[in-house]
């Protein structure tokens, strides 16, 4: 596999910015272990949200945009401004990588075909394809070989497997325990978490996807207030609408229902780091109220 077309145009890339957004002192080879330690720094210090598309604002997926939002800002995002900022971070690392898209099954059950709403990275490593993905906010899985049946584990201790699927492609699963997901992870055996094609991915391909995924009336992200990180540990931490929950492989779990706006704020600025003013911790707090009803 080789990189796409912005294989060369990354110089203007902060990669000291963005290592340091991550907590990383040094940048690391570009090795599998590298892989692995940059995609894992990046879930952990940067949450994964749908904010702004609460407050209307939009998703814009100018890299200029994706970097400032997302490291000098210091917010999260969605799949699609994670992973873009991910790539432009391998690439000027020295890997070689492009972007795939995908469809999520999680939670969607199996009586149709979901849309593709997902983004993730495709990197090539010693002659060797890997998928990288620091933008699912279901669950966190680790870099995975692309081959047929490979199983790894995650640092909560659940496994991912990579199937060769007629139908879809690829189709990755997860067998392990629902309090490490955003809730959607419950059910016996293997659960379906997303499919994808190696096929090109050209900017208005993700354009469109990130355009219907945060626009279309009933859809996940426009209904919903969501954000979630993993922790040092390899627990889950994730903000779904009203109720803020702590899953700790070590130490005590906890659920804590917020009340008002202000609880709200400082949820968000204590659990994620991300700062609101109050004019938008209201808003958050009014759209949280309107989906209880």
């Amino acid at each position: 596999m080789t990189g796409d077309a912005a294989a060369g145009e990354n110089l203007a890339f902060d990669l000291q910015a963005y290592l340091s957004r991550i907590g990383l002192d040094a940048p690391p080879a570009a090795t599998v272990e590298g892989l692995a330690r940059v995609q894992r720094a990046h879930r952990h210090s940067i949450p994964f949200e749908n904010l702004d598309v609460v407050l209307g604002r939009g998703i814009s997926l100018d890299p200029g945009a994706v970097f400032d939002k997302l490291v000098r800002r210091k917010r999260g995002g969605y799949c699609f401004e994670q992973n873009s900022l991910l790539e432009d971070a391998l690439r000027a690392l020295g890997f070689s990588v492009r972007s795939l898209l995908g469809r999520v099954w999680l939670g969607a059950g199996h009586d149709r075909i979901p849309p593709v709403t997902h983004q993730l990275e495709l990197v090539e490593i010693d002659g060797r394809d890997w998928i990288a993905d620091a933008g699912f906010g279901g669950c966190f899985c680790p870099p995975m070989p692309l081959a047929n049946g490979n199983i790894e584990t995650g640092p909560d201790g659940a496994q991912h497997r990579l199937r060769s699927d007629a139908r879809v492609g690829w189709m990755l699963e997860r067998l392990g325990p629902s309090a490490t997901t955003d809730g959607r992870g419950k059910g016996e055996g293997w659960q379906a978490q997303y499919s994808f094609t190696l096929d090109p991915v050209h900017d208005s391909d993700r354009e469109l996807s990130n355009h219907w995924t945060s626009t279309r009336p009933g859809a996940r992200f426009t209904s919903l207030l969501i954000t979630s990180r993993i922790l040092e540990d390899g627990g889950f931490l994730s903000l779904n609408g009203r109720e803020l929950r702590t899953s700790r492989l070590v130490g005590a779990s906890e659920t804590i229902t917020l009340d008002n706006a202000i609880s709200m704020r400082d949820a968000f600025a204590r659990s994620f780091d991300i700062q609101l003013d109050e004019h938008e911790a209201q808003r958050l707090w009014e759209f949280t109220d309107r989906r209880s009803l």
